[in-house]
């Protein structure tokens, strides 16, 4: 079977650029996902059409194609007053942590990377780790339905 816009797939793909793996499912549970429904960029999702089972490639994306450039207005600050009525009031920040976020309408979340902690207020950057950056994107395709 031949991978296009809708296919239902089972594969193991690892997503990284040159500071590490962000995601990494190789020695892992593969992932199982249907393309054309905002699972993976667009940009990873064209790599994956026309392969096959079996397949086994790996693709460099060139910075911002898979998740585009880094935004300066996804950088804000949050009043720790704020922080604290939607989590823990206990709760410590430090450089380089991740806090997840409800989505407004309470169904999801997303997530924040801690980029400076003062007293009264803590600056998130809400851009994906990978925006701006090449992206190395591994895949193995198990089987396409």
């Amino acid at each position: 079977m031949v991978i296009t816009h809708d296919s239902f797939l089972t594969l193991h793909y690892r997503l990284g650029s040159s500071a590490g793996d962000i995601i990494n499912t190789f020695d892992g549970k593969p992932a199982t996902l249907t393309l054309g429904t905002g699972q993976l960029a667009p940009a990873v999702e064209a790599c994956l059409l026309g392969l096959t089972e079996g397949a086994h490639q790996t693709f460099e994306l060139p910075a911002g194609a898979a998740f585009g450039e880094r935004n300066p207005t996804m950088q804000q600050w949050l009043a720790r007053k704020e922080l604290q009525q939607m989590g823990d009031p206990q709760e410590t920040y430090a450089l380089g942590d991740v806090v997840h976020f409800p989505t407004p309408d309470g169904q999801g979340q997303f997530g924040g990377v801690v980029m400076e902690v003062e007293a009264e207020r803590v600056l998130f950057d809400f851009n994906h780790p990978l925006a701006g950056k090449p992206v190395t994107f591994e895949v193995q395709v198990i089987g396409v339905l």
